[in-house]
């Protein structure tokens, strides 16, 4: 059984997508990406549950780094996004 490397411990950006329906975290994403440096790491916190799977999905398309998902403090989950 393969671990999977540590999640980030912050953010160079986080997006605060509650509340917001698909495909607006998305889409927020796509334009904000670009203002972290390459190597940078974006975190998307939603509570739409298609960004489960729309926040991978994009990563592929886009050519980015899906890091995987957690916890926020508030309790709703957040997507880490390393920019390539």
């Amino acid at each position: 059984m393969t671990s999977s490397p540590p999640l980030p411990e912050a953010a160079d950006l986080e997006l605060d997508c509650r509340g917001e329906l698909c495909p607006l975290p998305i889409i927020r994403l796509g334009r904000r990406h670009t203002e972290v440096p390459v190597g940078g790491v974006v975190a998307v916190v939603a509570d739409d549950a298609a960004a489960r799977y729309d926040v991978p999905a994009w990563c592929r398309m886009r050519g980015q780094e899906y890091l995987g998902e957690d916890i926020a403090d508030d309790g709703l989950p957040r997507y880490w996004v390393r920019r390539v």
